[in-house]
């Protein structure tokens, strides 16, 4: 059985010989860089199933790094690690496309555990019918490929943007609280997570914005509704 494959960018040395070799003992195959140029070559000869991303990175930075990977590919689950933890500083990795954030110190344990997470997801993805197709008014939802068709032509959504929809469409016409929402789809409840809600929430419904009969409307203190009207 082949390994996950992981492209872990880090320019602490230690840092990454430690976490490197922790990884590996998980039984995965990592490839890692120092910088973020590096890193670029690195993503484009190989094919990462999720790629780990400093954010202080020389040369290149990760969020650079990230959006040259999310112009390229939107299926690979990106998760930023880095000292800073300002909350502009998540919310800018959440904008270029970043599925998850990790601050500095952080615990291995919990690294492994995103990366599991997000691999096991991608996997059922994977395994589902490529030709599973979901008709959202003028829209078609292709959840396997992360495609959305319709309105004026299509969008290639993000895992995250994908995983969130999919949710909704499975739960149409039913009041989701916040909580209920990010424990399903993000794994847990936190500032951050908050935000991305929000932030992912307004994507979809610019994507969707082209049928006025497809609305995620906001129940104020309680949640979201995706509603599908005839």
């Amino acid at each position: 059985m082949e390994k996950p494959l992981i492209l872990y960018v880090e320019d602490d040395e230690t840092l990454k010989f430690i976490t490197t070799d922790n990884l590996e003992r998980e039984m995965f195959t990592v490839i890692t860089a120092i910088d973020g140029i590096e890193a670029w070559e690195l993503f484009q000869k190989k094919t990462p199933d999720i790629c780990v991303l400093d954010v202080n990175l020389p040369r290149m930075d990760g969020f650079t790094l990230a959006r040259k990977i999310r112009e390229a590919n939107q299926d690979v689950p990106i998760i930023f690690v880095t000292a800073k933890s300002l909350k502009e500083d998540k919310l800018e990795g959440l904008i270029l496309g970043g599925d998850d954030y990790l601050v500095k110190p952080f615990s291995i344990e919990e690294l492994i555990l995103k990366i599991r997470i997000f691999l096991r997801r991608s996997k059922t993805s994977q395994d589902a019918s490529p030709q599973t197709v979901i008709k959202l008014g003028c829209y078609s939802f292709f959840p396997t490929k992360l495609l959305l068709t319709g309105g004026k032509g299509e969008v290639k959504l993000t895992f995250r943007e994908g995983e969130l929809l999919s949710y909704f469409v499975k739960n149409q016409d039913v009041l989701l609280g916040r909580e209920q929402i990010l424990e399903s789809v993000w794994g847990g409840n936190d500032y951050f997570a908050g935000r991305s809600l929000d932030v992912y929430i307004s994507r979809l419904r610019k994507y969707l914005s082209h049928d006025p009969n497809i609305k995620i409307e906001n129940r104020h203190g309680i949640g979201f509704q995706f509603v599908l009207n005839p």
